[in-house]
């Protein structure tokens, strides 16, 4: 899977969990621009791991962890090499 297929399924489990999010940036701020919490993104997160087939480490759930959704992304692409 490449990068662009990669980033279009993760905007896919953010659009399933947060569903009014209009325009996915993956360089914005996921607290500031659209709202994610540390609810929200242990969702994206849940959806994810099932989707990419993958596990995070309970380090990897925190909501510091991660500025923006291309951060999230990258953890993804780490864990598929």
């Amino acid at each position: 899977m490449d990068k662009d297929q990669m980033t279009k399924k993760l905007e896919e489990v953010i659009l399933e969990v947060l569903p009014n999010i209009e325009n996915i940036n993956m360089t914005s701020s996921m607290v500031d621009v659209f709202g994610v919490n540390s609810i929200s993104l242990i969702n994206i997160i849940v959806v994810a791991e099932a989707k990419f087939d993958i596990k995070f480490t309970d380090y990897e759930l925190a909501l510091s962890a991660y500025d923006t959704f291309g951060d999230l992304l990258t953890t993804i692409e780490e864990k598929l090499a």
